[in-house]
């Protein structure tokens, strides 16, 4: 095993350890009841790896076998988990919270009341993280998204607006921070102007520096000030900059984040399962070399440190720069507190997610007076991501529903139109909206209804493409809150609170 206390000595030789320490790799919660997969994680922590990062899971299993790596690792281990939308976007049984733009969408700044409740959702986050064991969660997303049609980032974002986006950043590192916990800023230096997906190929940013600096940057910048301690670099080439990948490129790791921007904390790669960085050769070498401490979800762990060995023997691998990263390891790893009882309130977390979601629900400017749509004289018609049509709580309501795909019996002039969008923010899926021909169908249905209202359960920059309807409603996710939040605020029970954070209005 690993001696955590000694890594820094013997600066003339890299053991293998030591590579290990620089890893976080993947660690599936749903498959841990497998005694061969839990095996092979044991004997990465005795072999000395970093952390992991974990994706699924169930709460009272997952705890457990948090809890038995930890006390079998020599030293602390990082465990990371994508967690954007609370611990619920990861564990069952914990508290899913609404999306960062239905979190902006909810939060009016200059209200004291507002603050204090968006505080409130990320301490009971910070809370459900500490309970499970999880120690760095790989969030917020500070990337400002200008493109609508991003197919990564789109609603994890806060805004389309760098002060937005950096405000709210700035509170949800501070309230992370202050929990005891590593939050972690991402994708440096911002991937919310893109139409690529990173999962699948290389994003090409066209953006000069000053756009850079005076946009993506803005909200990382006031991260570094409020103390975030670590940050994400992104599979993204910046020409004006770098035409080197991000995440491999020393002059934005180590010229602009490290030497100009003054960060000190550590730096991850974005995952190095991700095709964006699939062509290139001694990729893990070269993110260390450029100013990475941490390689994030390599494919193989044990094939990444060979390759490292072997790129010290080859000269391609700056021992100084493995030496430098283990300090900051070693330094963020004196902060992890790995035996914890904490109370923690699951149910009040539940009720203060709902309530925000509720409050997120937004009547898109533009849109004429609100109206309650009659189950009876009302055609729903469900579009996008079939796996939510059918099922819905707005399905449920309005018996009278529809597939898009499927066949419309009823006269559609003699009925009130409700049309529900469905789309998610994946990573491989590339799109964040809906084909054109989908688009096109729904246009032809409003023009034929009487009078019509589209719910975007996702994107809000679909609601641009029809404008022509009377009421245009941005839900932000395709959850069940939402759903009932949505319908609330149709049967008049509650007020649309919310106020969009991006501009659909030109679309």
């Amino acid at each position: 095993m690993i001696n955590f206390h000694t890594m820094q000595t013997g600066r003339s030789v890299i053991r293998h350890e030591t590579l290990y320490q620089l890893i976080i790799n993947r660690l599936d919660g749903h498959s841990i009841s497998c005694a061969s997969y839990r095996n092979g994680i044991v004997d990465l922590v005795k072999k000395g790896i970093g952390g992991f990062i974990v994706f699924g899971g169930i709460k009272e299993e997952i705890k457990p076998f948090i809890g038995e790596l930890q006390a079998l690792s020599v030293g602390p281990l990082f465990i990371a988990s994508d967690i954007e939308r609370g611990v619920g976007q990861q564990i069952d049984g914990a508290t899913h919270f609404p999306c960062q733009m239905a979190m902006a969408a909810a939060i009016h700044m200059e209200r004291h009341e507002d603050v204090a409740l968006y505080k409130s959702a990320i301490t009971a986050i910070a809370k459900e993280s500490l309970d499970i064991g999880i120690n760095m969660p790989l969030t917020p997303v500070l990337d400002v998204n200008q493109n609508p049609s991003n197919p990564i980032i789109c609603t994890r974002a806060f805004s389309e607006n760098p002060d937005v986006v950096a405000w709210f950043g700035r509170i949800y590192v501070e309230t992370m921070e202050a929990a005891g916990l590593i939050s972690c800023a991402k994708h440096f230096p911002g991937h919310g102007d893109t139409e690529t997906d990173s999962h699948i190929a290389l994003p090409v940013i066209g953006k000069t520096e000053r756009e850079l600096r005076e946009i993506d940057l803005v909200p990382f910048v006031e991260a570094i000030k409020a103390g975030v301690s670590s940050i994400m670099a992104a599979h993204l080439a910046i020409p004006a900059i770098d035409a080197t990948p991000a995440s491999l490129s020393k002059k934005i790791l180590t010229g602009l984040l490290r030497d100009e921007l003054s960060f000190n904390g550590l730096i991850l790669t974005d995952a190095l399962n991700m095709d964006a960085l699939k062509d290139i050769g001694d990729v893990s070498a070269r993110c260390l070399n450029a100013g990475a401490d941490i390689l994030l979800h390599p494919a193989d762990a044990v094939e990444t440190v060979q390759s490292l060995y072997e790129c010290i023997g080859r000269a391609k691998l700056n021992k100084d720069a493995i030496h430098a990263s283990t300090k900051r390891i070693l330094r963020a790893k004196q902060k992890i507190r790995t035996q914890l009882n904490t109370s923690t309130d699951y149910d009040g977390h539940v009720k203060l997610s709902t309530k925000i979601t509720e409050k997120s629900i937004t009547l898109v400017p533009g849109s004429k007076q609100p109206f309650i749509p009659l189950p009876s004289e009302t055609l729903l018609i469900e579009a996008g991501e079939d796996k939510f049509h059918g099922t819905s709580m707005l399905a449920q309501y309005f018996r009278n529903h529809v597939s898009l795909s499927g066949e419309v019996s009823k006269n559609v002039k003699e009925m009130t139109l409700l049309v529900a969008i469905y789309t998610s923010i994946s990573a491989w899926k590339g799109s964040s909206g809906i084909p054109q021909s989908e688009i096109d169908t729904i246009r032809e249905f409003i023009s034929k209804a009487s009078r019509s209202v589209v719910v975007s359960f996702g994107s809000p920059y679909l609601l641009g493409q029809f404008k022509e309807a009377d009421v245009l409603i941005a839900a932000y996710e395709a959850s069940k809150q939402a759903g009932i939040a949505v319908l609330k605020c149709l049967k008049g029970q509650l007020g649309y609170e919310g106020r969009l954070p991006v501009d659909v209005s030109a679309l």
